[in-house]
């Protein structure tokens, strides 16, 4: 079973997904067992054909064409899913799902590219790098948090897709890909 999180759509009245559409379109690309999660652009599949890359490419392809805009669109499988979870290095069971994020990337990243964010003046926020994922601890929330803001400047994004979410829906979306 593979998840897609789909990059900022259903957010503040832009770029809207009805997640019924959205089952319908994936199920119409041969996409077997669809299901959704929240409405924030996460649905759960399974699939004979193709890998992540392709799978995302076609399924982003979809959207373009159905709805008339373009969506940052990644897939991973219930393994990668699982070792993401498993991998935390912050207390997730201690924490509150709003303070613990896990931010997914369309391709590898290393410390380099974060360098020059200056963790210590972010302090008691803290993010550690994982495979293709950034850990983000933002005791306040991901509302208030500076460092995720810091994280988010388009110059240490550029040439890959994140996409964010939170740890309840992390937890939720390993499960349902292993079920």
């Amino acid at each position: 079973m593979y998840a897609a999180l789909l990059r900022g759509i259903n957010v503040g009245g832009a770029k809207k997904v009805p997640m019924a559409e959205l089952r319908s379109l994936m199920e119409g690309l041969g996409l077997s067992g669809v299901r959704t999660y929240l409405q924030s652009g996460n649905a759960v599949f399974g699939s004979e054909h193709g890998d992540e890359e392709s799978l995302a490419a076609e399924l982003a392809q979809a959207i373009e064409k159905h709805f008339g805009f373009t969506v940052g669109v990644l897939v991973r499988d219930h393994a990668y899913l699982k070792a993401v979870r498993e991998g935390c290095p912050f207390p997730a069971a201690e924490l509150e799902a709003k303070q613990l994020h896990a931010t997914y990337f369309s391709g590898p990243v290393d410390a380099e590219r974060f360098a020059s964010v200056d963790q210590p003046a972010f302090l008691p926020e803290e993010f550690r790098l994982g495979d293709r994922v950034l850990y983000l601890y933002a005791p306040d929330g991901l509302g208030r948090s500076k460092l995720a803001e810091a994280l988010s400047k388009p110059r240490l994004l550029k040439g890959i897709t994140a996409t964010s979410r939170n740890w309840n829906t992390v937890v939720k979306l390993e499960e349902m890909t292993g079920a």
